[in-house]
C-alpha cells in the first residue's frame, strides 16, 4: 500500500512539475541585420530559466508596431534557441518585439524590446576579402595591358597543338589530301564554338597560304554562317581570295550522332591528312578520335570538357587542355588587350597557389588558419 501511494505522489509531483509555467525570456535584443537588402530584423533573447528542466516546449517571435500595441506571431524557434530572423518587416519603420516561452502549462511572455528600424546596406562588410582579390586581379589585368600597349614583350608559353598547326597543315598539302576541322558541336552561344572559330581562322590562313584544300563541315546553321565569315576573311588575308569557296563550310545536320555518323563516313572516304577538332564534344569525342587515329591522319583536339578531355589525349597527336583552348585566341592574334588579360589571369592564378601553399603550411604548424582569409559568406 504504500508503495501504491509513494508511486502516486512521485506521478503527481511529475505531472506539476510538467504543467509548470515557465519563466519568460530576458533581454530581448533587436537590431537590423547586418549587410544585407534591408527587410531584414535579426531578434536575440536570452533563454528561460526552465529551458533546460524541459519545461519550454518551444518559442513563438511576437512583433508589433508599437510597445502597447497588439503582438502578431510572426515565427517560431524551438527549445534551446536564442536567436530568430524576421524577414517580413518593412524599411524604415519602428518595429517591438516580444518573445513567448511555450510549455504545457500555458505561456510566458518576455518585455518588449527596444524600437528597431531596417534599412539596405549598399556595402557587404563581410566580402571585403573578395573585394580585394578583385582588385589585385583587376589590377593586375590592366598593368599587363598598358605593358603590352607600351610595346614590352609578354611571355607567354608556348601551345604545342597551335604550334603544330603549320607542319599538320603542310603534311596535308604534301599528301594532297585535305584538312578537315570541326569547331564542335554546340551553337555560337557557347564560349568554346568561339574559340575553336577563333582557331579555324589561324588554320584557314594556313591553309591558304600553303594551298591546301579545307573543309569545314558544321552542325549548326549559325556556326556555319560564321565559319564561312572567317575563312573568307583568313583566305583574303593571306591574298588568296580566288581560292575561298562556301561549300569548304557546309552544314551536316544538328543531330548529335547523325553529325557524328557522317564525319566518320567523310574521315573513311576522303582520308583527310589533318583533321582539327577545336570546341564543345561530348560523347562523340571518343568516337571521332579513334576513326582519325585509324586513317592515320594528325589530329589536334581541344576542348574544355574536363570528361572528353581524356579520350583526346589518348586518341590526338595534340591535345589543347581547358583554358588553353581561350589562351589560343590571344596567343594567335597578339592582341595586346587579350595577352594582358591572359598575363594577369596567370599572375592572379600564381598567387592563389601560393596562398594554397603557405596556408598547408600555417595550418600544418598550428600558427594560423588562412583559409578564415578566403571565406566569403
Amino acid at each position: 500500500m504504500k508503495k501504491i501511494l509513494v508511486s502516486s505522489f512521485l506521478f503527481l509531483a511529475a505531472g506539476l512539475i510538467q504543467a509548470q509555467v515557465p519563466a519568460p525570456p530576458t533581454d530581448v535584443k533587436a537590431y537590423d541585420t547586418p549587410d544585407d537588402a534591408g527587410n531584414s530584423i535579426s531578434i536575440e533573447w536570452v533563454m528561460s530559466a526552465d529551458d533546460k528542466e524541459g519545461v519550454v516546449t518551444g518559442y513563438e517571435i511576437l512583433r508589433s508596431e508599437s510597445p502597447q500595441g497588439e503582438y502578431t506571431r510572426v515565427g517560431d524557434a524551438p527549445r534551446g534557441t536564442n536567436s530568430y530572423i524576421d524577414s517580413g518587416p518593412q524599411n524604415g519603420k519602428d518595429y517591438f518585439y516580444k518573445i513567448r516561452a511555450l510549455s504545457a502549462a500555458g505561456p510566458s511572455d518576455s518585455e518588449p524590446s527596444a524600437a528597431v528600424q531596417t534599412k539596405a546596406q549598399w556595402f557587404k562588410r563581410n566580402r571585403v576579402n573578395g573585394l580585394v582579390a578583385l582588385l589585385l586581379l583587376s589590377g593586375g589585368i590592366l598593368y599587363f595591358i598598358r605593358k603590352a600597349r607600351s610595346g614590352k614583350e609578354i611571355y607567354i608559353r608556348k601551345i604545342a597543338g597551335i604550334e603544330a598547326v603549320e607542319e599538320a597543315v603542310g603534311r596535308a598539302t604534301e599528301m594532297g589530301r585535305k584538312i578537315v576541322f570541326i569547331p564542335g558541336i554546340q551553337d555560337m552561344d557557347n564560349m568554346q564554338t568561339i574559340a575553336g572559330i577563333t582557331i579555324l581562322g589561324h588554320v584557314a590562313r594556313k591553309a591558304a597560304e600553303y594551298e591546301a584544300k579545307l573543309e569545314v563541315p558544321v552542325s549548326r546553321a549559325l556556326v556555319m554562317v560564321a565559319c564561312r565569315e572567317i575563312t573568307k576573311q583568313a583566305f583574303t588575308a593571306a591574298g588568296r581570295p580566288d581560292a575561298y569557296k562556301d561549300d569548304m563550310v557546309y552544314y551536316i545536320t544538328d543531330d548529335q550522332f547523325g553529325y557524328t555518323a557522317a564525319l566518320d563516313g567523310l574521315f573513311v572516304r576522303e582520308k583527310p591528312a589533318a583533321i582539327f577538332m577545336q570546341g564543345a564534344f561530348f560523347a562523340e569525342s571518343l568516337i571521332l578520335a579513334e576513326t582519325g587515329n585509324y586513317i592515320g591522319a594528325i589530329q589536334i583536339a581541344g576542348t574544355a570538357q574536363p570528361s572528353q578531355l581524356p579520350f583526346f589525349v589518348a586518341a590526338c597527336d595534340y591535345t589543347l587542355i581547358g583554358e588553353e583552348l581561350f589562351a589560343a585566341s590571344a596567343y594567335l592574334s597578339k592582341d595586346v588587350k587579350l595577352l594582358g588579360s591572359l598575363k594577369g589571369q596567370d599572375v592572379g592564378k600564381f598567387l592563389m597557389m601560393a596562398a594554397i601553399l603557405v596556408g598547408v603550411i600555417l595550418t600544418s604548424l598550428g600558427v594560423y588558419d588562412l583559409s578564415r582569409i578566403f571565406t566569403v559568406r
